[in-house]
């Protein structure tokens, strides 16, 4: 039997995708104030280290921060999962991981949402030219139908003598700096395809989207910009020994101390790493700097709403936990902006938001229908007034019945074993203290666990995405 007829819920948000889609009719759109461009930036990994967000004092992200500083800027914007797949398709298709069954990397989307209207299909329905570049889906589970073009990536050059972290049998999970030209990296390439589709005189209102790969592993980058954070001077993440101590060992199983972070440490290598994220981040922001300078100075300059958004955290040892896969505020945080025509005055929102009201929000911005099958809520009223009232706590979700509710003071956690956490932002923005075990809190547990889905849907069925012809130079 198929997922969807499997979940009741599921399968009348699809159908009334699926009229949405088709009962809406075309509209031929011209860009203008009721229409205006979108520039849709994905970052791959990006977590709350950058300038504008204060994750970390070496962290240099100059052109992203100037971005920023134009737009509302959402400090507490969470994913709707804490991994490429699940975040990105819950994002494009407006859908919480709970309701479609899409949990992991490893889950095809679109045999979960067949008849799933994606963001870039609703503004292709509504006389947009919806076009996309580098990564905006999960490698490997993209979707043709979304796009009416789309610039694919390629892969990157490839060190001799790998690993260079010296760290064996941990394939991707590997750093060091690259001997070769910005121009030869693929988001740079990426980015001159985007760049030469703003600079072309439009006919008709676009939706592009450019989708750019690092700071995802492997972290080579150019020595250029590994040479922006001497070793010597790297600042370390906050890191308490013992911080697994009280936490459930459903917890403990996800950050799996036994793993990275202990060939990590063995190894000697956790500056480097570090400095490896950091460059990393560093060449993505020159990126955005080229994306936004091109967006300045062509034709859609003064009518174009630009969001940048990363698809979920990073781990980099604290609780010693690496990558993403988990449910700490490391891992669930993201970069979230919004600036152009949509936004009078610039400013900063405290309120906690979620990646699934992206897609709500440019449809509201755009003038185009705003579905009841989308899980998200515009963010229109924030864009509005950053202060405005918001009492909407944020879902994210890893793996099956495996949550946590983010509010502006509160993270719970509740795994699949019924084991939870809880930790007071005000007192302990670390999360290093789990107060769940609390009886004077049990209130406060409860109210958060009124916002857990009333719907955990079957797993969708797992397969090995389709491998990308990357470029394996030596240099």
């Amino acid at each position: 039997m198929h997922h969807s007829t499997r979940n009741p819920v599921g399968f009348l948000i699809f159908v009334s995708a699926w009229l949405f889609m088709t009962l809406t009719p075309t509209l031929a759109a011209e860009p203008g104030p009721q229409h205006p461009h979108v520039l849709f930036i994905a970052i791959d990994d990006l977590n709350d280290w950058i300038g504008c967000l204060g994750g970390h004092p070496d962290c240099r992200t100059p052109n992203i921060d100037r971005l920023a500083g134009r737009s509302v800027l959402f400090t507490r914007a969470y994913c709707a999962a804490p991994a490429c797949n699940p975040s990105r398709a819950a994002l494009l298709t407006g859908i919480r991981p709970s309701t479609s069954g899409v949990y992991l990397n490893s889950q095809p989307w679109r045999p979960a949402l067949p008849t799933a209207v994606t963001l870039p299909q609703h503004f292709s329905a509504h006389g947009y030219r919806a076009i996309g570049g580098g990564k905006i889906f999960h490698g490997g589970f993209d979707d043709p139908a979304s796009w009416q073009s789309y610039f694919k990536k390629r892969g990157d050059p490839a060190p001799p003598n790998r690993p260079l972290n010296g760290i064996a049998n941990t394939a991707h999970f590997d750093w060091g700096p690259l001997a070769v030209d910005d121009r030869e990296m693929d988001d740079h390439r990426v980015v001159d395809w985007a760049i030469s589709e703003l600079s072309q005189e439009p006919k008709q209102p676009t939706f592009l989207a450019c989708g750019i790969f690092r700071p995802h592993l492997p972290w080579f980058v150019p020595q250029k910009y590994f040479d922006q954070f001497p070793l010597e001077s790297i600042t370390l993440p906050q890191f308490r020994e013992d911080d697994l101590a009280d936490i459930p060992a459903a917890g403990v199983k996800m950050a799996n101390p036994g793993g990275d972070h202990r060939k990590v440490v063995a190894s000697d290598n956790w500056r480097r790493a570090v400095q490896g994220y950091l460059a990393s981040i560093a060449f993505a922001d020159a990126q955005v700097g080229r994306l936004l300078s091109a967006l300045e100075h062509g034709p859609m300059s003064d009518n174009t709403i630009v969001v940048l958004w990363g698809d979920h955290g990073w781990h980099l040892g604290e609780k010693s936990h690496w990558r993403k896969f988990a449910l700490w505020d490391e891992a669930a945080r993201v970069p979230l902006m919004i600036s152009g025509p949509a936004v009078d005055r610039p400013g900063v929102c405290g309120r906690t938001v979620s990646l699934l009201d992206v897609y709500p929000t440019l449809a509201d911005l755009c003038h185009l229908p705003v579905g009841d099958h989308l899980e998200g809520r515009s963010l229109r009223p924030l864009l509005d007034n950053p202060q405005a009232a918001w009492d909407r706590p944020v879902l994210t979700t890893h793996g099956r019945n495996n949550h946590t509710i983010r509010s502006e003071r509160w993270r719970y956690i509740r795994y699949a074993d019924g084991s939870e956490e809880l930790y007071d932002h005000q007192q302990d923005p670390q999360e290093w203290t789990n107060l769940a075990p609390r009886d004077e809190l049990a209130k406060i547990r409860r109210e958060l666990a009124a916002w857990l889905p009333k719907t955990n849907a079957p797993n969708a069925a797992s397969s090995r995405p389709r491998k990308k012809n990357a470029s394996r130079r030596k240099k």
